[in-house]
């Protein structure tokens, strides 16, 4: 990202070129479709395994187990183990997933208020790709 259109000053004030990368990288974890749902989920308070499995439709164990140990790499989520049998995991936010809650919220709402209009821009869009 550099620029604007005419190659001059920022895109976006205050925005930095050189933070791209970092963007980039923190915006591929957040951003993807299962870790904004389990964030979600885990705003509610601390789950188990299985029932975060149960409130994410679709979502396979792989899946799951993948980003939970990623949200929990990135900070996002920690994971307590109680000894007992068998073992007891539960996940919940830390401060910083916390913080994440209201601009995935406020993402997810946009996305539903424009959900018609994106599908009908995807529907000319089509059109005008096949003729």
């Amino acid at each position: 990202m550099t620029g604007g259109r005419d190659g001059e000053g920022d895109a976006v004030p205050g925005h930095s070129p050189a933070a791209c990368p970092a963007v980039t990288e923190v915006l591929s974890r957040v951003g993807d479709k299962w870790s904004m749902q389990v964030v979600m989920q885990l705003g509610y308070g601390s789950m188990r395994f299985n029932q975060l499995r149960r409130e994410i439709d679709g979502i396979s164990q792989r899946m799951l187990t993948r980003t939970l140990r990623g949200l929990e790499r990135d900070g996002l989520v920690s994971r307590t183990v109680t000894p007992s049998v068998p073992p007891r995991v539960d996940y919940a936010l830390t401060a910083l997933g916390e913080s994440l809650r209201e601009p995935v919220s406020r993402l997810g709402d946009w996305a539903v208020a424009n959900r018609d209009t994106v599908a009908e821009a995807r529907a000319a869009y089509d059109l005008r790709e096949e003729g």
